[in-house]
């Protein structure tokens, strides 16, 4: 193992959150894993995989569906393709699309895409502009489907080729993986789901654009603390630190607004708003992502800190408040991380 286990009791406060949130939501089972100083303070394992009575029980090794998580690799693999010269954040799109004629792509660029500042929507079918590009926020699918399609497009690889060569292999990853979803193995927990749930995608396309991607608390962690070490991986440097530093730093075009803030993808903190997805507490210049599962991915660089934590129900039942509850949990987290130091 990359790091050393220094378990603590520091952090009970964010397991019993973990706890009650799985409960709220009504998912079988849920994990959280914590790296704090460079060291594991927090593994912890609830539940099972689904609901069935002969469930496995949640282990280390257990892989958990983490909805738009994902776009955390998605942001990587276009910051890598921005890096290497394939294409610039500031390029236009249409000169990448194979429809540029659409007057919905006017003025939105590479920056739009990855900032959720595009304005781009799809209505009854047509795509159609929601908004002028860097005048808003809005939270939509066809961004996503864009940056993966110009990525392969530009690289020749795809978002999956690119993860793999960059991070799954050099730090050999094995609970990292777009699942197709016909054939799930044992190590994947059940996502728990309204049948009827509009935004379920049943899926086996495994090239990084499907929302299909499954991995282990433990592994989306480690991931998460290469973003904080910028880069190096067992005291080597294994991907460029400004491949790390443009993904997690505000890309947002116009920042004054009173809007959401992204780098590549991910929340980053900056003011409070009632808005934000990460709480109060937690100090500017931390990230963060948050999936349709509830599944977050949590970096704080001021404290040395990353946060996962996992569950298996999509959706939130009603009278859940997902946004309260993820603010709290980084706050509580952010609250343990300074005591520990005290």
């Amino acid at each position: 193992m990359l790091l050393e286990n220094d378990y603590t009791n520091l952090f009970e406060d964010v397991q019993t959150h973990v706890k009650r949130s799985a409960e709220k939501m009504g998912s079988s089972g849920a994990a959280l894993f914590i790296i704090h100083n460079d060291k594991i303070v927090t593994e912890s394992y609830f539940g099972k995989q689904s609901n069935d009575i002969h469930a496995r029980d949640v282990k280390a090794d257990t892989q958990f569906h983490i909805a738009s998580v994902r776009k955390a690799y998605i942001g990587f693999a276009a910051a890598y393709a921005i890096y290497h010269g394939y294409f610039s954040i500031d390029d236009p799109i249409r000169q990448f699309v194979e429809d540029p004629h659409l007057s919905a792509y006017e003025g939105v660029t590479i920056r739009h895409l990855l900032t959720h500042t595009h304005g781009l929507k799809i209505d009854d079918g047509k795509l159609i502009s929601e908004y002028k590009p860097s005048e808003s926020w809005a939270y939509r699918g066809p961004s996503i489907e864009l940056l993966t399609t110009l990525i392969k497009k530009t690289t020749g690889r795809s978002v999956a080729d690119i993860v793999k060569e960059q991070v799954i292999e050099p730090c050999s990853f094995q609970s990292t993986e777009w699942i197709k979803m016909s054939q799930p193995h044992s190590k994947i927990a059940s996502t728990i789901r309204d049948a009827n749930n509009p935004f379920w995608i049943e899926t086996d396309v495994v090239d990084g654009s499907g929302m299909n991607m499954y991995v282990s608390a433990q592994e989306l962690a480690l991931w998460g603390y290469i973003h904080l070490t910028e880069g190096k991986w067992g005291g080597k440097q294994i991907i460029p630190r400004e491949i790390i530093q443009m993904a997690t730093s505000i890309q947002t075009p116009n920042p004054a607004l009173p809007i959401q803030k992204n780098g590549f993808l991910w929340f980053v903190k900056d003011t409070n708003h009632s808005f934000n997805q990460i709480g109060d507490m937690v100090p500017k210049g931390s990230y963060q992502l948050l999936g349709y599962t509830n599944v977050a991915l949590l970096v704080i660089p001021e404290e040395n800190v990353v946060a996962v934590r996992m569950f298996n129900h999509y959706g939130s039942p009603e009278g859940y408040d997902y946004l309260d509850d993820i603010r709290s949990f980084g706050d509580i987290v952010y609250e343990c991380s300074i005591k520990s130091t005290m």
